[in-house]
């Protein structure tokens, strides 16, 4: 399915009728699945619109206003405690999640900026932790549903921000008016980030964003240790282009190295 959708997104025009038998046959074989992944590789690009130099379809052009944010009941969920020292306080959709330490909280994913406050700083109070406690926010990629929000809790709790190099690149080239936090701190792999009695350990797992962060987490159920492994993101990002290798080639070699490095960790 990936590769028929990948040679069809090079006919620009959607009307060659043997690329479209096999995109209909790739999704009936798929039946009920990778709908998302689907309908980001296989619609069609309006006639009259044509690619960029880079084989993709032209952005509409910015606009100044900001849409308005979708009605809460459409992105709330609860916060959870899922370790001693882990907690969930995403949203239905977008994960985020705090570690909790004996000297402060780490913050992993800040998610939009109209949803970080509901879900991150009130959902730590909601499980008894106070926010004022987070000393870092480790972005795991350079996208506006887990990074927008880390300016709000840089600029609120003075938390320390860290992406990988490429990803706060990502960031500066991204939407204008989508809030951004100041360049901080620069994510290596291999890197450990300790706060009191904890050490994260992040690698850099591209083809998510250029600069994706997978992090592994030391945990506690009822006082036994584990590891969580937390991988940075899940969706392939395709890029239909000769002249640059597809970012999704990245993906797999990144996975197996991850699953090698959460196994030695």
């Amino acid at each position: 399915m990936l590769v028929v959708c990948a040679l069809a997104a090079s006919d620009v025009s959607g009307q060659n009728t043997e690329s479209n038998a096999h995109i209909a046959a790739a999704k009936a074989a798929a039946k009920a699945d990778h709908g998302q992944l689907f309908t980001s590789l296989c619609s069609p690009v309006a006639p009259g619109r044509g690619a960029g130099r880079q084989g993709r379809a032209a952005r509409p052009a910015a606009t100044t206003a900001a849409p308005a944010p979708p009605p809460k009941e459409s992105w709330h969920a609860e916060p959870m405690k899922v370790f001693d020292n882990l907690y969930f306080v995403g949203m239905k959709d977008v994960s985020a999640w705090a570690v909790n330490t004996s000297q402060g909280i780490i913050v992993l994913d800040a998610l939009y900026d109209y949803s970080v406050d509901d879900e991150i700083a009130e959902g730590l109070k909601k499980v008894g932790l106070d926010p004022a406690a987070i000393k870092y926010v480790v972005v795991s990629h350079g996208h506006g549903d887990h990074s927008a929000g880390a300016k709000y809790l840089q600029d609120r709790y003075n938390a320390r921000v860290m992406l990988s190099a490429t990803d706060w690149d990502l960031l500066d080239r991204g939407r204008p008016g989508t809030p951004k936090p100041r360049r901080d701190m620069v994510a290596t792999d291999g890197q450990k980030l300790t706060l009191g009695d904890t050490t994260l350990t992040m690698y850099l797992t591209p083809g998510h964003t250029p600069g994706t962060i997978s992090t592994i987490i030391p945990v506690r159920d009822n006082g036994r240790p584990h590891v969580v492994a937390e991988w940075g993101g899940t969706g392939f990002n395709f890029t239909v282009s000769p002249e640059k290798p597809r970012r999704s080639a990245s993906i797999p070699a990144g996975a197996r190295r991850w699953r090698r490095s959460s196994r030695r960790d």
